[in-house]
């Protein structure tokens, strides 16, 4: 499966030790430079940065299409714009991005989009956690991740966890 992500899905998994469920999930996970910069150059020294560059199943690759990232970059920072263009110049399966509007965007030019929470439930589904709501307390409460309380008791009804 072909999978290319923005930062935040990373980052937050990196927070709270779970980085290696990306790796179960989806085996190698692709990134544009835009985004090994953000967490890793620029975010030296901050939570998952290290383990994001050691990481050998994330593979950055550079994005061709500086047109498309440059009318992104409108609506969009750097690592969310060449997410997108990245994902569709490698016909990717699937794009990991939690940011409302970079979703919005990415939907609307015909990639599937999934965030941490999506994730996660597929995780479960697939047997890899036991239970969301560990995971997503952590993400809450050590990694700062913002989900909304409907969000989080809806998931955790759906999943059979209330």
């Amino acid at each position: 499966m072909s999978v290319v992500s923005n930062s935040s899905p990373l980052v937050n998994m990196a927070r709270i030790n779970r980085l290696d469920l990306l790796h179960q999930l989806y085996g190698t996970v692709v990134i544009p430079e835009a985004v090994w910069y953000e967490v890793v150059i620029k975010g030296q020294g901050l939570a998952g940065a290290k383990e994001i560059e050691t990481a050998a199943w994330i593979e950055v690759h550079q994005v061709a299409n500086k047109a498309l990232v440059r009318a992104l970059e409108q609506d969009l920072d750097p690592g969310e714009a060449e997410a997108i263009a990245l994902a569709l110049e490698i016909d990717a399966e699937l794009l990991l991005m939690d940011e409302h509007i970079g979703r919005e965007t990415a939907q609307h030019m015909g990639l599937h989009c999934t965030g941490l929470v999506g994730a996660l439930v597929e995780a479960k589904h697939r047997g890899l956690i036991e239970a969301i709501k560990p995971l997503l307390d952590d993400l809450r409460d050590k990694a700062g991740f913002r989900l909304s309380q409907s969000l989080y008791l809806r998931v955790l009804q759906d999943q059979g966890e209330l």
